[in-house]
C-alpha cells in the first residue's frame, strides 16, 4: 500500500458528506459550534504576540573632541574639567556643612548636646567601617571567620555572651 493511498482524504470527505446529508435536527447548530470553536482557536493562535530578540542599541561615540588633538590640548581640557569638579565638590561640601549646622541648631533647640551626638555617630561609623573591613578580609580569605570572631570578642567573654555579635 503506497503512502498516497493512506493519506488520501477522499474517504474521509465521503464519510463526512454521507453523515451530514442525513436529516438530523442538530446538524446546523453542531456545524456552527464546530466552526466557531475552530475559528476561535485560530484567532487566538494567530494573534499571539511573539517577542523577538532585542533591538541592538544605537551607539553614539563621543564626537565633541577633535580627532587630532595634541597632548597639550588634552591636558589643558583636563585641567579645566578638574577645576570645575573641584568647584562642584566645594559647593557640595559647603551644603553638607550647612546642613550639619542646621541639625546642630535643631539639636541645641531640642535640649540635646550636638557634640555628644556627633561623637556617638563617629563611633558608630568607625564600628561599621571596622566590621566592613573584617567581613572584607574574611571574604578575601585573609583571615578565618573563627579568628575574626575571637578578635572582636572582649577578653573574658565568649562569642555567645557578647551581644554585639
Amino acid at each position: 500500500m503506497s503512502l498516497i493511498q493512506r493519506l488520501n482524504p477522499a474517504g474521509g470527505i465521503a464519510d463526512f458528506w454521507q453523515e451530514f446529508k442525513k436529516p438530523t435536527p442538530y446538524r446546523w447548530p453542531i456545524l456552527g459550534v464546530s466552526a466557531l470553536m475552530t475559528a476561535g482557536l485560530m484567532f487566538l493562535i494567530i494573534r499571539e504576540d511573539v517577542v523577538g530578540p532585542p533591538v541592538p542599541p544605537n551607539v553614539t561615540y563621543i564626537t565633541s573632541f577633535a580627532e587630532g588633538r595634541s597632548d597639550e590640548e588634552i591636558i589643558a581640557s583636563n585641567l579645566v574639567y578638574q577645576a570645575h569638579k573641584e568647584k562642584r565638590d566645594a559647593m557640595i561640601a559647603a551644603r553638607e556643612e550647612r546642613k550639619k549646622e542646621i541639625y546642630r541648631a535643631l539639636a541645641r533647640a531640642s535640649g540635646m548636646n550636638p557634640r555628644e551626638i556627633e561623637k556617638k555617630a563617629a563611633e558608630q561609623l568607625a564600628r561599621e567601617d571596622a566590621e566592613a573591613a573584617r567581613l572584607r578580609a574574611i571574604a578575601l580569605g585573609q583571615i578565618k571567620a573563627d579568628d575574626a570572631a575571637a578578635e572582636t570578642t572582649p577578653p573574658g567573654e565568649t562569642a555567645e555572651q557578647n551581644p554585639a555579635q
